[in-house]
């Protein structure tokens, strides 16, 4: 069996070795025949197509197994990338090598590295979580663990709730930069880049259509070492020459603490200010 990658939208990322592999093999196993057959098609690959997803697993499994112990080739594909990252396939891989079927991987396009490469963040660490959960309590839990990983997140989102995830990962992890990478490879690829607060703040002029990758950065090297005293002299001396809104902007970005707690934080600092001025305000007119 070969796990072959494809590509994630540009056909002509596919490699000399993938393209020779399928048109050799017995059966090509995709999650989508439809869009499989595009690739075959534009390289004029005869090669027999059957489904193999989340939904028929169970039956379709089985069947290719049965062709691997009669001795025949099979290659697994995904719609798009590489298989078995955020695909289905590892109880297949699973189960062939346990029967001691030669399995083997062809490397290529991989949406993840893809966004990864072009994200100007540092890619010397990274976490890959994949698609984050679809319910806000669900997905607000699972940032604040993924919060404390120091190293760069990759995420996968739909277009629909891209908003949304940006939104609650602007309020869990401050200032850290990212880039938001959409249809990458593609003819309408967009790559956006800067700070999460920004990004989420300009989610609505996005467009939803189209696959997206969003790169977060590693916390800010010094978001441990800032205390709370250190925090409060830092909104203290910005709140003295700017607005609550822009002095919490400046302390997220320097101390990488999560902007909510900043907010909160700056929003008594001011109320305190502004009790003291009106006491010694009080006190002069006495």
């Amino acid at each position: 069996m070969f796990l072959v990658a494809t590509p994630i939208g540009h056909l002509g990322d596919v490699t000399l070795r993938a393209l020779q592999t399928l048109a050799a093999v017995d059966l090509i196993a995709c999650e989508d025949t439809r869009i499989t057959r595009r690739l075959t098609e534009r390289y004029q690959i005869s090669t027999l197509l059957t489904a193999y997803h989340e939904h028929n697993a169970e039956t379709a499994r089985p069947r290719i197994l049965k062709i691997l112990g009669e001795g025949g080739s099979v290659a697994l594909v995904s719609d798009a990338g590489t298989p078995l990252i955020s695909d289905p396939g590892f109880k297949l891989v699973r189960e062939a090598c346990a029967a001691s079927f030669s399995v083997s991987a062809l490397p290529g396009p991989s949406s993840v590295l893809t966004a990864l490469s072009v994200a100007a963040l540092p890619t010397d660490r990274f976490f890959f979580e994949g698609f984050l959960p679809p319910k806000r309590a669900a997905r607000r839990v699972r940032l604040k663990e993924l919060a404390a990983i120091d190293a760069t997140l990759v995420l996968f989102e739909s277009g629909n709730r891209v908003g949304q995830s940006l939104a609650d990962l602007a309020d869990i992890m401050g200032g850290r930069g990212a880039a938001i990478c959409r249809e990458l490879t593609k003819l309408h690829e967009e790559i956006l880049r800067g700070p999460l607060v920004e990004l989420a703040e300009n989610a609505g002029q996005l467009e939803t259509r189209g696959e997206f990758v969003v790169v977060i950065g590693p916390p800010a090297a010094n978001a441990g070492a800032m205390t709370g005293d250190a925090l409060d002299a830092l909104l203290r001396d910005q709140l003295t020459r700017s607005s609550v809104k822009d002095a919490v902007a400046h302390a997220v970005e320097l101390s990488g603490r999560p902007r909510r707690e900043v907010y909160a934080r700056a929003l008594e600092l001011a109320r305190d200010r502004s009790a003291l001025t009106s006491a010694e305000s009080d006190d002069g007119k006495g």
